[in-house]
């Protein structure tokens, strides 16, 4: 364990970040591209000799893309709220009581999470219609949940399975009752387990696309991935607009990640380890 890594893992190493970060790269410089210079030869040159800013105006100008970020972020926001509450409370239950049919019900959350979304969109999008919910953010939210909800159930179960016990008996016999030690003692230990599970949830939540795409087809109540993948030229598809659309929409959650990765990689591991 104490052996250094070689000139050799660096190499791969930085081969293997270049090849994952290729394509953001490559949209990133396209961003800053003019219009004339993405298409012919030219476009495939690294850099530009006149950076402009001309794609990402055109984003805010030619597009409501303000109102794209707004329902978003109002979407992903609440699912990831709602649904990680209702997690936590479930998680909980699972790994920490004695019920019949348990590992049933864990079979059953996982199966949902199985199911692919074109196979559930034509019942979801009926329910929807039927009880007037299509363009509308709760809309979204209720299928988000399909498959937010078991990725959060999963994910929090190994983490109250990581909590000793002994921190329950103690809080029983100084006389807390079960919601006390939930809310004071096994709620605040889990809070990386929480934390982590709400960026992926977030994540998850922010960028679907067929779902939004199905269901919401007003254009006020667009979400991002919907709003770029309708962006339409005159005469030709806008990619110096789409391009500047995704690097407005990506670096926030990259920074998102890179502010919180300590957290992220303390929730994805802390119930690595068994003791």
């Amino acid at each position: 364990m104490q052996k250094k890594a070689g000139v050799g893992f660096y190499l791969f190493l930085a081969v293997f970040i270049f090849i994952i970060m290729f394509p953001f790269l490559w949209i990133l410089l396209s961003s800053v591209k003019p219009v004339a210079e993405l298409f012919g030869d030219e476009a495939f040159n690294w850099f530009t000799n006149n950076p402009t800013v001309e794609n990402y105006v055109s984003v805010f100008v030619n597009y409501p893309f303000l109102k794209y970020l707004w329902n978003s972020t109002v979407v992903a926001t609440i699912t990831t709220v709602y649904t990680v509450f209702v997690a936590a409370f479930a998680a909980y239950a699972i790994a920490r009581l004695e019920f019949p049919g348990k590992t049933v019900i864990l079979g059953v959350v996982l199966s949902v999470s199985m199911f692919p979304q074109i196979a559930t969109i034509s019942p979801i999008y009926i329910f929807m219609k039927n009880l007037g919910l299509t363009n509308s953010y709760l809309g979204l939210i209720i299928p988000y949940t399909t498959f937010a909800l078991p990725l959060s159930i999963w994910l929090l179960v190994t983490f109250f399975r990581k909590i000793p016990f002994d921190l329950e008996e103690s809080a029983k016999m100084d006389g807390a009752s079960m919601m006390q030690t939930y809310f004071k003692i096994i709620l605040p230990l889990a809070v990386p387990g929480i934390f982590t599970t709400a960026i992926l949830v977030f994540i998850a939540a922010w960028n679907e696309f067929l779902f939004a795409l199905t269901i919401n087809t007003a254009e006020s109540h667009k979400t991002v991935p919907v709003g770029i993948g309708m962006f339409q030229g005159q005469y030709t598809i806008p990619w110096g607009e789409i391009t500047a659309a995704t690097v407005i929409v990506t670096v926030p959650l990259v920074i998102m990640v890179l502010l919180f990765q300590r957290r992220i990689v303390s929730g994805l591991t802390s119930g690595a380890v068994k003791e």
